[in-house]
């Protein structure tokens, strides 16, 4: 049972966070305007030769918060309270042609560590520098029905991973259990990608027809998990035949279309749209892409994923998202005690004790119509089910505000959560956090957070 002072703790943080959003919304209105739904991403500084085709832009993107979760302290019993940088990335795009074009994008792999986002760097990813490369893209954009990017680049299957962490409805986007690219911590043998990213190919395009708006497809094959050669004691993982792992997703918007570069998507438009009704179903697979090498198996994600748009007669917007998620991997439950079972990071380890079960998050968002200050408001709700087989149920509620300045460019977010998501597991890309004799209790989180990009 958790001390007053520590229910006051939490008082105290919901506190803070209402003085800075009111230092931020000042005291003037402003009405509300309709804008195209490009002003949500980021552009950077462009620069473009004569003919315009040619051209190279450079930008930047900063996620960065307070946390404070119940006996999150090193004691075990006091509330913890921690600052952390989620994200530092840059972005460099360019265009040799209307045809050839590139990405580039790096990221602060060791920033994040801990439940709470705290910085200081992070074991985790092994080799890789502070900084190292999230993005090296290839593009071949030939028309809206057939286009492919090549190098490293995200693995398609359902929404929330190809909104990625800036372009989420709510600021703590991921949680629900990760595909194999963002479960493990590297890429290459002993990985299976990093931040939802793999060296692949995808092709992707989209179509229009009388009755469906927009059809937009994505497919792709990737390394996906590479059994390590070196660095442990006799065969590591199961994936000795370097099979590859396909990958795809399809979209159908009855509405709106959605304006997305490529095959990205976002968790909202702000309205700026119009009116969504987009319903996908992705999928990943790999045959022997889980277990361990004395106990393989094939791996198979399912996802779903609605997103519902609608801008009432009052300029307001509601924003409802929904993602079920199904993993098949059939390895026997004593991959998790066999030896070496560190996980496949960084070249180490013989297991890849991928989560086996179904997960569900549902939220729903409300953003007012009227600005104040710099920006309106967007209370929300959501809530999140995991049921892994063989491991106990995980759920989490959370309630929250966002104060949204400039679409994803500029938003502030508080919110609470109530959950046992990660005091059951170190993190939700942890391989054991699904083991039987995984236990955990409900706990009180508290976040302040703020994310800009250029």
């Amino acid at each position: 049972m958790p001390q007053i002072r520590e229910k006051s703790g939490g008082v105290r943080i919901l506190a803070l966070g209402a003085c800075v959003l009111s230092i931020l919304m000042g005291s003037v209105k402003i009405a509300s305007a309709v804008a195209d739904p490009h002003e949500l991403f980021p552009t950077g500084a462009k620069i473009e030769s004569d003919n315009k085709e040619q051209w190279l832009s450079v930008g930047m993107g900063v996620r960065t918060s307070f946390s404070s979760q119940q006996n999150g302290s090193a004691n075990g019993h006091n509330y913890s309270n921690a600052f952390g940088i989620q994200n530092a990335r840059l972005y460099v795009n360019g265009a040799l042609n209307r045809y050839l074009k590139f990405e580039f994008n790096t990221d602060c792999f060791n920033c994040p560590s801990g439940q709470n986002g705290s910085g200081g760097g992070n074991s985790f990813f092994g080799g890789n520098s502070t900084m190292g490369v999230l993005d090296l893209i290839g593009k071949v954009e030939y028309s809206q029905y057939l286009n492919v990017w090549f190098g490293r680049l995200l693995v398609p299957g359902e929404r929330g991973e190809l909104n990625g962490p800036f372009f989420h409805a709510t600021y703590d986007g991921f949680r629900t259990p990760f595909n194999s690219a963002d479960f493990s911590g590297n890429i290459g043998n002993g990985g299976a990608g990093l931040y939802g990213r793999d060296d692949g190919a995808v092709f992707w395009g989209e179509l229009n027809t009388s009755t469906i708006k927009q059809i937009q497809y994505s497919l792709g094959a990737f390394k996906g998990l590479r059994s390590a050669g070196s660095g442990c004691s006799g065969p590591c993982g199961p994936n000795q035949a370097n099979n590859l792992l396909y990958a795809g997703r399809l979209t159908l918007n009855f509405l709106n279309p959605e304006k997305n570069p490529g095959y990205y998507t976002a968790g909202t438009y702000y309205g700026k749209a119009g009116d969504i009704l987009a319903l996908a179903g992705g999928f990943n697979f790999q045959a022997k892409g889980a277990g361990s090498f004395q106990h393989p198996s094939d791996l198979t994600i399912f996802t779903s994923d609605l997103l519902f748009e609608k801008v009432l007669p009052n300029a307001g917007v509601f924003t409802f998202n929904a993602e079920l998620k199904r993993y098949w991997a059939d390895y026997n439950v004593l991959a998790f005690s066999d030896p070496g079972n560190t996980g496949l990071l960084n070249g180490a380890g013989n297991n890849f004790a991928i989560f086996r079960g179904t997960s569900l998050t549902a939220y729903a968002l409300y953003l007012f119509p009227d600005q104040v200050g710099w920006g309106k408001f967007q209370p929300y709700g959501r809530y999140t089910y995991i049921d892994p087989q063989g491991s106990l149920v995980r759920k989490e509620y959370e309630l929250g505000l966002n104060y949204v300045i400039k679409g994803f460019n500029s938003r502030v977010s508080a919110f609470w959560q109530y959950r046992d998501i990660n005091t059951k597991s170190s993190s939700l890309a942890n391989y054991a956090s699904y083991a039987p004799s995984t236990t955990g209790e409900m706990v009180h989180r508290f976040v302040l957070a703020y994310q800009f990009q250029y």
